[in-house]
């Protein structure tokens, strides 16, 4: 029996003998099928050909990402805090020295993911670090591998220590999830996640109901992911892929965004 990998999104599979018919992420519209067409690798082949590479990006938050480029590529967070470490979305590769560095670390209190487009291999992850996997309930129909450690919860907001927060800011995914940290400099932290995507210049965010497909949001679906944003402070964001790291005024350029965005929609002149 074998735990299968989509190839084009990096989500497992529980385990069986043949390949899964489907992958129903890439099936959906906010994902794709390759021209090439649906493909599909295993846990062991991936640890053969490829390895997790780690960055500091401050004090306490450390990036990591699979080198070469996987699937869709994004990074996980690993955030350590007093009251224990949150894994922050999830990156398919967990080869043996990946868990040796995350327990000298100090393990996992906790695993929350922003979205099913990051599930990929939360179910071993969890199970390594015996860490509960928190996933917003209305996300959960994307779960393509059942696991014990996955906790569905619901609401807007759902705090996992005293400094840290998961938000649901819908959008992307009606459970699109994002961190806050109250950091100790005291100007907080979002990780986003794809709910807002930092743009290339680093001085706004953008808002999108499928990235790869170029399907924009309805202004109201914007102005309602800012609304839920606003009473959470914060300079910084980190977003989902590598650079993607706003260092000041985090929360004016997510406002302002979402005025450019929905001011674009509303269409010249308006």
């Amino acid at each position: 029996m074998t735990v299968f990998l989509c190839s084009a999104c990096g989500t497992s599979f529980g385990e069986t003998k043949e390949v899964p018919a489907a992958c129903p992420i890439c099936n959906d519209e906010r994902q794709y099928v390759p021209a090439s067409g649906q493909a599909w690798t295993t846990t062991e082949k991936l640890a053969r050909t490829h390895r997790n590479a780690w960055l500091q990006l401050e004090p306490g938050l450390m990036a990591i990402q699979t080198v070469p480029a996987f699937a869709i590529n994004q990074r996980a967070l690993l955030l350590q805090t007093p009251e224990g470490n949150v894994l922050w979305d999830c990156i398919a590769l967990l080869d043996d020295a990946t868990k040796a560095i995350v327990q000298a670390l100090g393990g996992l209190s906790a695993i929350a993911i922003s979205h099913p487009h990051y599930y990929t291999t939360m179910q071993d992850w969890a199970a390594a670090f015996d860490a509960p996997i928190y996933l917003h309930a209305a996300d959960k129909e994307w779960v393509c591998r059942p696991s014990d450690y996955i906790r569905l919860w619901e609401d807007d907001a759902l705090v996992l220590s005293s400094a840290i927060t998961l938000v649901r800011g819908g959008g992307h995914f009606a459970g699109g999830t994002m961190l806050h940290w109250a950091s100790d400099d005291g100007q907080g932290v979002l990780f986003a996640g794809d709910i807002v995507q930092v743009t290339p210049g680093a001085d706004y965010v953008s808002f999108m109901w499928s990235y790869p497909n170029m399907l924009p949001l309805s202004a109201i679906e914007v102005a309602d992911v800012a609304e839920r944003l606003a009473p959470w402070p914060f300079e910084r964001i980190y977003g989902a892929f590598s650079h993607q790291n706003v260092r000041r005024n985090g929360q004016e350029i997510v406002t302002r965004s979402a005025e450019r965005y929905i001011a674009r929609l509303a269409g010249p002149g308006q």
